[in-house]
């Protein structure tokens, strides 16, 4: 009886840990993605299933709450549409989500229509079971702007790190207010905008220039960069040390829409990394989506488009089948 359990036991080992390294491995040589839809709805919709899926897969509870990073702008509007009405019919909730904004304007009240804590909760905040306590935008009012940028540095650390960082990106391919020649190891700081920022900022603000914010605070690209490394704590008896330390890479995804972010998708996709073009050092993160609709496409090579093309089927097994909480 003892060999025999001795023996089932250590074929179990073996199987675990063959899979084990197997999930180490695919963590470390992800491959980027580049998923093309037809238009800004269905990139939108597409968008919208990964989170709801990742969320759901994550399973999270009151000991352990999924880190959700969230951009604002007009190209994820689609995608917090989409999933208020999978909320609204019972398919997700967000009680067990923490979430931590991008950036906000310096100087701007939080009441103002063109905060970005006015944004969240008017086009996605209020509408979801979300607790306000959970949802975390920085402080663009703070009395110490360093010390709220540190702040939260500390706050997305102690929530163990981002599972899932969602952004959208600017013509110029700055992510958040991560301007041309920013750089790609920076953390959350105070940052001087750029005047082209100012100038395409400034239809926010009835078109008048000295009304638009000329500081923000930001998530560096080395914040969204960020990895973590958690251990498995419940198997520690079976797995060896070196196995039992899993690379967990916080996962970036980028949605890219429209003629007027193509040039941005080309810098991104096809050319080096490149600090004058901040998006493009997701090249290196281990786990990157890019999410753009045909518009978007417009300076890639054809071939580009063709190779990324005829992988959907690959990328869409990511959203299909679609998961419910209804069915847990």
């Amino acid at each position: 009886m003892t060999g025999s359990g001795s023996c089932d036991k250590t074929d179990v080992s073996q199987h675990l840990t063959a899979q084990l390294k197997n999930r180490v491995f695919s963590e470390r040589a992800g491959t980027m993605r580049l998923v093309i839809l037809d238009d800004y709805d269905l990139a939108s919709e597409w968008a919208a299933k990964y989170i709801r899926n990742r969320i759901i897969q994550f399973k999270p509870s009151a000991d352990r709450y999924f880190s959700l990073g969230l951009p604002t702008g007009s190209t994820p509007y689609g995608c917090y549409q989409k999933l208020i009405e999978y909320y609204r019919n019972g398919d997700i909730s967000f009680k067990y989500v923490k979430t931590f904004n991008m950036d906000e304007y310096v100087g701007l009240p939080r009441a103002h229509p063109e905060s970005y804590h006015s944004y969240m909760w008017n086009n996605f905040f209020k509408h979801i079971d979300i607790k306000p306590a959970n949802a975390h935008i920085l402080d663009g009012n703070a009395e110490d702007l360093e010390a709220e940028c540190q702040a939260f540095e500390q706050k997305i650390a102690e929530a163990g790190g981002i599972e899932l960082f969602v952004g959208g990106i600017g013509p110029d391919g700055h992510i958040a207010f991560n301007e041309p020649g920013s750089s790609l190891v920076s953390r959350t700081r105070v940052k001087t905008l750029a005047k082209d920022t100012i100038v395409a900022n400034a239809r926010f603000f009835g078109n008048d220039l000295s009304k638009v914010p000329t500081m923000a605070l930001t998530v560096g690209v080395g914040t969204v960069m960020d990895a973590k490394e958690v251990m498995d704590q419940n198997h520690t008896d079976i797995f060896s040390s070196t196995t039992s330390c899993l690379l967990h890479c916080s996962l970036v995804m980028i949605l890219i829409t429209g003629a007027h972010k193509a040039f941005a998708l080309y810098k991104a996709i096809e050319e080096g990394v490149n600090h004058m073009w901040t998006v493009s050092a997701f090249q290196q993160h281990p786990r990157t989506i890019f999410v753009c609709d045909e518009d978007a496409t417009l300076e890639l090579r054809v071939k580009t488009v063709k190779y990324f093309k005829g992988l959907m089927h690959v990328h869409n097994k990511l959203v299909d089948p679609v998961l419910s909480i209804k069915d847990q």
